[in-house]
């Protein structure tokens, strides 16, 4: 059976069938799986039940893996044999559910901000991919935005204003302004901030969209107050309800997105329901050596 698309929201998303992605696929398969993202940014695989190294084989085809926010808790211990498999879960190493006001739960919470994974880090992130294991009985939705589809639609006033700002990201400083945690300074140089332009160009479709996230802490060229309104404005435009997409979990599926033109968010349940989910996240290496915009002023 071929591969077959089916667009779930009216100008991205599609559920994604005709493959078993336990068994290998081949640079046939997988460069088809690419197109399908180019164009649609968000692909949904149901029954889709992968073990660790399933996971791992299936993405590693899109590029090399990226360990997340691992980098700086190096001391964690991790349920999982791959420290690639990055683990979205309430439950603690033994598999118990965590007390709601514990570390894990505290900075997992950050998950329910609009972000893009690793934003904060040169190269960035491609795709991301997370499989479903437990889910709980309501509650725990994740919503996509397509920040292309959003950039099309600003005003041109907005547009010129914004071609050649600079977003700087932090990996903490959505953690940190959320709830009441704090990290050494061996913690924070271990992923120092990093800048990237607010519109950069995707490049699988050659279209042009907003590059944001919740790790944004400020616009380069404007005072901290201006760029986190102007972020908070871009934001609230990429994330009307025409541009989102609302997942509702299944055990087995597999959802595969591109960061590098979509921002996502988990949505809350009750953390004192077992939820467990597992991400693989690709690095886009051609990002290594993107140039920042010339000119870094917000007067042009």
């Amino acid at each position: 059976m071929a591969l077959e698309f089916r667009q779930l929201q009216p100008v991205f998303a599609a559920e994604a069938s005709g493959v078993d992605l336990r068994n290998p696929i081949g640079r046939e398969t997988a460069a088809e799986i690419e197109a399908a993202m180019d164009r649609y940014a968000v692909l949904v695989f149901r029954d889709q039940p992968l073990d660790e190294d399933q996971q791992i084989a299936f993405s590693a085809h899109f590029g090399p893996l990226d360990p997340g926010l691992r980098q700086v808790f190096k001391g964690a211990k991790s349920r999982f044999k791959n420290p690639e498999i990055i683990d979205i879960a309430n439950v603690n190493v033994k598999g118990d559910v965590l007390k709601r006001d514990s570390f894990k739960n505290l900075a997992n919470l950050a998950n329910q901000l609009w972000h893009s994974d690793s934003s904060f880090q040169r190269p960035a992130a491609k795709y991301s991919m997370l499989s479903a294991h437990v889910i709980p009985a309501s509650g725990g939705d994740t919503e996509f935005a397509d920040e292309r589809a959003a950039y099309d639609t600003l005003p041109d006033e907005t547009k010129r204003q914004i071609e050649n700002l600079v977003g700087e990201h932090s990996a903490l400083y959505s953690r940190m302004t959320l709830a009441d945690i704090t990290f050494s300074e061996e913690e924070r140089a271990v992923l120092p901030p990093v800048q990237w332009p607010l519109v950069r160009v995707h490049p699988g479709s050659g279209r042009k969209t907003l590059f944001l996230a919740a790790h944004i802490t400020h616009v380069l060229g404007m005072s901290t107050a201006e760029g986190r309104l102007l972020v908070m404005d871009l934001m609230e435009h990429a994330t009307q309800r025409e541009f989102v997409y609302r997942h509702k979990w299944r055990l087995g599926d597999l959802v595969i997105w591109d960061n590098r033109c979509v921002m996502h968010r988990g949505r809350p349940y009750d953390l004192s329901e077992r939820r467990e989910l597992r991400r693989t996240t690709n690095i886009d290496l051609l990002s290594a050596d993107e140039p920042l915009p010339q000119q870094q002023s917000a007067t042009g």
